[in-house]
């Protein structure tokens, strides 16, 4: 453990953590797509077939032989017998002869004979049977062939993806409605403090609702977890000993907001350590807010105790927790290394930094004269409401001691 007088790296402390993984992982369950939304793949996923199973039109037009079409001008165009019509969900009865093709809609199949569409646009009708070619059209042209979206046995999707609606509708195209995930792993949230009260209660002098837990939930659901709020529970040791003791059994993380900073009722480190090994493994970040963030393993799953306002608790989800909620919901390397949202912005006035540590800040972002611009919502660390205005956050690098008005930043999207 590294000691409160030895702040350590935002960089450090999330890498002695990642060097315990893998963490404990939640079962591997076989799930229809419809319930499968936001869940993590635990196999690869292979085409059970061609999709599509045959080629078809991207546009409303004439199926034909592209060669028949070639040099065709509206002075000079090529003339197609037109046999029919292809209905939807049908397939055309005869295959096309040379100078021939048949009406087709946007999806029709196309007939045997016939490689390529000419829209609409680019034909007259000369009668019912005829029509006139002003643009040729090439071999393949306004077609997608059989196969070209999934070959049969290709792999399509592999293990350790967080499943997107996208993903779920092509599954669907292929005729696939169960799926093997890891179930979301469940991650109990833990507030303390004498001064913390529910949040559907009145407040007394000295009191505050509780607000982190509520943020918590829904940072772990928007990762790819499961929020358990535990409740509100006093500053006394035994208390919280045994409801972090509890929440280990059937949890894979634990969460324990409020007791972290420096006081009397500093208990969250000595509970950890007494938990199981190797207990805490930081406590203290050169990081602003956040500075009192603690992290630690308890026989393979992740406790940590984050600082008591909310723009801290933000801030160290991103930086700590998100990372080991992907590890845990089973996420795969690639999709561990894919950045967060983010766009380059001029900061809209001078901000200083304390040196020696990472500070974020929330920021609105503007258009002026074509350009972003972040404007710092500069406030107190106790304030609330101050990130609801915010579009997202710009980091000041840890041995920088600020930023010029007009000087370009990366801003992490919420």
């Amino acid at each position: 453990m590294l000691g409160r007088d030895e702040l350590i790296t935002v960089e450090k402390a999330l890498e002695i953590v990642l060097e315990h993984a893998p963490f404990k992982r939640p079962a591997e369950v076989d799930l229809p797509i419809e319930n499968a939304y936001g869940t993590v793949l635990s196999r690869d996923v292979i085409s059970p077939e061609d999709l599509p199973p045959f080629s078809r039109s991207t546009v409303d037009g004439f199926a034909v032989n592209s060669a028949d079409t070639f040099g065709a001008t509206e002075s000079l165009p090529s003339y197609i017998n037109i046999t029919g019509e292809i209905a939807m969900g049908e397939k055309a009865g005869y295959p096309l002869k040379k100078g021939e093709g048949v009406k087709i809609a946007t999806g029709g199949m196309l007939p045997d004979g016939a490689d390529a569409v000419v829209m609409f646009e680019h034909t007259q009708h000369i009668d019912e049977k005829m029509i006139e070619v002003v643009k040729p059209v090439s071999p393949g042209e306004n077609v997608i062939h059989a196969g070209e979206d999934a070959k049969k046995d290709e792999r399509i999707l592999e293990s350790g993806h967080r499943l997107r609606p996208q993903d779920i509708g092509a599954l669907a195209g292929l005729g696939i409605t169960r799926i093997w995930t890891y179930e979301k792993p469940v991650v109990s949230i833990i507030s303390t403090g004498d001064e913390i009260v529910p949040a559907d209660e009145p407040v007394k002098p000295g009191q505050v609702r509780d607000i982190n837990s509520y943020t918590l939930a829904g940072l772990i659901s928007d990762a790819g977890g499961i929020p358990l709020k535990r409740g509100i529970y006093r500053d006394r040791y035994d208390v919280i000993r045994d409801i972090v003791k509890k929440s280990l059994k059937d949890s894979e993380m634990v969460l324990i907001t409020g007791g972290s900073s420096v006081g009397t009722k500093d208990m969250t480190s000595k509970v950890i350590n007494d938990m199981g090994k190797p207990g805490v493994l930081f406590h203290g970040v050169s990081l602003k807010p956040g500075k009192p963030m603690i992290g630690g393993i308890a026989d393979g799953i992740p406790v940590f105790g984050l600082p008591g306002h909310p723009a801290a608790v933000n801030v160290c989800f991103e930086i700590f927790i998100r990372p080991v909620l992907k590890i845990q919901s089973g996420v795969n390397e690639y999709e561990m290394k894919r950045k967060k949202r983010t766009v380059q912005a001029r900061i809209a006035r001078n901000i200083s930094s304390s040196p020696g540590r990472e500070e974020h800040i929330g920021v609105t972002l503007e258009e002026r004269n074509g350009e972003i611009w972040a404007v710092p919502l500069l406030g107190k660390s106790g304030l609330i409401t101050t990130l609801t205005k915010a579009d997202g956050t710009c980091v000041i690098p840890l041995r920088k001691l600020g930023v010029q008005e007009g000087e370009f930043v990366d801003v992490s999207l919420f």
